[in-house]
């Protein structure tokens, strides 16, 4: 398995927008990637506009291939004009954004 967890801290008043944006890219690489074992948005605890990804492919060749897909591309976009660079740390206390509790199997 190839395991990727992304920090996103995104600019004030972008939430949604951006967001928005990730969703596309979650529900695609989840829905309609093989390759794409798991992709979880979470939302920090404590703050609202820091996000983490914590995403699970099946090998690095599966990631490479997400990288290259349409609904990533929208992601990218979103990432590009709205994402606050040089954020790292812990996701702990987050809450869950996607999938939602009651889509968890």
């Amino acid at each position: 398995m190839y395991v990727i967890i992304v920090p996103i801290q995104i600019q004030e008043g972008h939430r949604e927008e951006f967001l928005e944006a990730l969703m596309v890219d979650a529900k695609g690489a989840n829905n309609d990637e093989p390759g794409c074992l798991r992709f979880d948005a979470i939302q920090d605890a404590e703050d609202d506009h820091r996000i983490w990804l914590y995403e699970v492919y099946k090998d690095e060749a599966a990631f490479k291939a997400h990288l290259e897909a349409p609904h990533f591309a929208v992601f990218k976009e979103a990432a590009d004009k709205w994402r606050v660079e040089g954020i790292q740390g812990s996701a702990r206390g987050s809450i869950n954004l996607y999938p939602t509790d009651a889509e968890w199997r």
